[in-house]
């Protein structure tokens, strides 16, 4: 039977889904095909991965592009589990906001506007509120599913949520002094969150702005070796005291100064454990957390924009098997910047000069007041333009870039709602210029919540996902193993991707997207999506 007839579609072209009651593992449709296999723990599939290896001709230069296949398989486990998400920086702004809103829409708590009552949802999630085609149906109109339902994954309502913070308010209180969600929402979810405390947190006045320290009254003491061993032992307890099958470590802290890659102590695993237990003062304290949550078996995920993955960072996640990922969220300007430079040079306009201001008034922008801080965040928005610019050759010379000028201001008075202005000067025929100029009023931490959920429900995802690649001259069976350690599959939700070594890195947002979408597909066996549409291009 086609798979077309297992699916019913809306009057708008989508497979039917209750999306406000999903529960984890759930998926919209099954594959009827020889190359997927079901089982009741498992997704197996083969795939067969097209690509183009391009060569040059020696003697006439010419290029000479190959198609090749390459045979892939692939496991996904079915079996979700309880899985616990613990917040770095839980009392912040993020953090309590998350908190809340997972529990509103846990609940169904709805709350009084000025417009009537609005109901509790996950807007801005790609994965909860929006969707992916599937394929056609017999009359040849598009079928979307939800994006979670394309594979088993977590869902939000079912996580358990844990963390740290240098603050000891409790998430309750925390909420409160956010500002960023609506008074009555706030009393109807404040009873549950204040009894909710975050754990001790690691603190290195170096690393942040010296206006934090006030708010630095719930730090573990001791030395970094000891730290270290605090916080694994935090993952641990959280793990077993909530029952949980994994867990996944996320930084949404503060924004640190960049550590310096010495030599001797972060360039490799085994350097930075020792520089960890001689206290070096370039060890951060997001680095810290990442080797904690590696050495637990957990992931862990920078949503800030410093270089917390160094080297030896990297080295042991590939030695632990263990999955890292990063950096800083890709909330507003910069997702908004990664659409629209693609989309000039792909028309053929030349970007001359990409000027970004933005103002805001929470805790974040306060911290970024700070020189170093801020210098953290330039170099993380800085580099979204660069593949764009290097693909095109027409354009752009050799080492030839538009000017890029990055500006953050603290404003107290606007809270969370950041200011984003941006002007895009062009080039375009016959030597004219065009000039595009952008307002953009960003509810900071409503924007970022929704990616925070993605990163995790795609982390976690990665966690039941193993491979193996197969040819005719295998002489046995090859084993199945997980992913690279370097998630670069969570780019389209990070401003600056860390990828694996030797890797290129995708700032385009539609790319990002896609890649996503299509790695989902081939893990239940279905061609990559495109646009050809050649069923109502050619006649049959």
């Amino acid at each position: 039977m086609s798979p077309i007839n297992n699916i019913s579609a809306s009057a708008n072209g989508s497979a039917s889904s209750a999306a406000n009651g999903s529960t984890s593992g759930s998926t919209a449709f099954k594959v009827d095909s020889p190359h997927v296999r079901y089982s009741d723990s498992t997704i197996e599939s083969d795939y067969m991965y097209d690509t183009t290896i391009v060569s040059r001709d020696g003697e006439t230069g010419q290029l000479r592009a190959k198609p090749t296949k390459v045979h892939y398989q692939f496991q996904t486990s079915t079996s979700v589990g309880r899985v616990g998400l613990m917040l770095v920086g839980w009392g912040g702004n993020n953090g309590s906001t998350i908190t809340a809103s997972i529990l509103a829409n846990k609940k169904n708590i709805s709350w009084e506007t000025r417009k009537g009552t609005q109901q509790p949802n996950y807007f801005g999630s790609v994965m909860l509120a929006s969707t992916a085609k599937l394929g056609v149906d017999e009359n040849l109109r598009d079928i979307y599913v939800p994006f979670n339902e394309i594979v088993p994954m977590v869902h939000p309502n079912d996580i358990v949520i844990g963390g740290w913070d240098i603050n000891s308010m409790n998430i309750g209180d925390a909420m409160r002094r956010a500002e960023v969600l609506p008074v009555d929402l706030q009393r109807k979810v404040y009873d549950e969150l204040s009894q909710l405390k975050p754990l001790p947190s690691v603190y290195y006045p170096d690393f942040i702005a010296a206006n934090q320290e006030e708010r630095a009254d719930n730090t573990i003491g001791g030395t970094k070796q000891e730290q270290l061993e605090q916080l694994r032992k935090d993952i641990r307890d959280f793990k077993q005291a909530k029952s949980l099958d994994r867990v996944i470590v996320m930084w949404t802290a503060n924004t640190e100064r960049y550590a310096d890659i010495l030599a001797g102590v972060n360039d490799t695993a085994d350097n930075l454990l020792q520089a960890i237990a001689n206290g070096h003062e370039e060890v951060s304290p997001s680095t810290l957390f990442a080797v904690a949550s590696i050495l637990e078996g957990a992931p862990f995920v920078n949503g800030s924009p410093q270089n917390t993955l160094v080297p030896g960072v990297i080295e042991l996640a590939e030695r632990e098997r263990s999955f890292v990922g990063g950096d800083d969220f890709k909330s507003g300007q910069t997702k908004i910047k990664s659409v629209l430079a693609e989309f000039l040079v792909n028309a053929g306009i030349k970007p001359l000069a990409i000027t970004s201001y933005n103002h805001l008034g929470n805790n974040d922008g306060r911290n970024l007041s700070a020189p170093a801080q801020f210098r953290s965040k330039e170099i993380s928005k800085s580099s979204v333009v660069d593949d764009m610019v290097s693909a095109n050759n027409i354009l752009y010379k050799k080492g030839e870039h538009p000017d890029h000028t990055i500006v953050i201001k603290y404003v107290p008075s606007v809270g969370d709602s950041k200011r984003a202005l941006d002007e895009y000067v062009s080039e375009i025929f016959m030597g004219g210029l065009n000039t595009i100029s952008l307002y953009n009023t960003c509810e900071d931490s409503l924007l970022a919540s929704p990616l925070i959920i993605d990163l995790f429900m795609m982390t976690e995802l990665m966690t039941r996902v193993t491979y193996r690649v197969r040819s005719d001259a295998d002489a046995a069976e090859p084993a199945w193993q997980p992913f690279n350690s370097v998630l670069s599959i969570l780019s389209y939700m990070l401003k600056a991707p860390v990828v694996p070594p030797n890797t290129p890195v995708v700032n385009a947002l539609a790319k990002q997207r896609m890649a996503m979408e299509n790695i989902m597909r081939a893990f239940v066996g279905l061609p990559p999506n495109n646009e050809m549409l050649l069923e109502h291009k050619a006649f049959h």
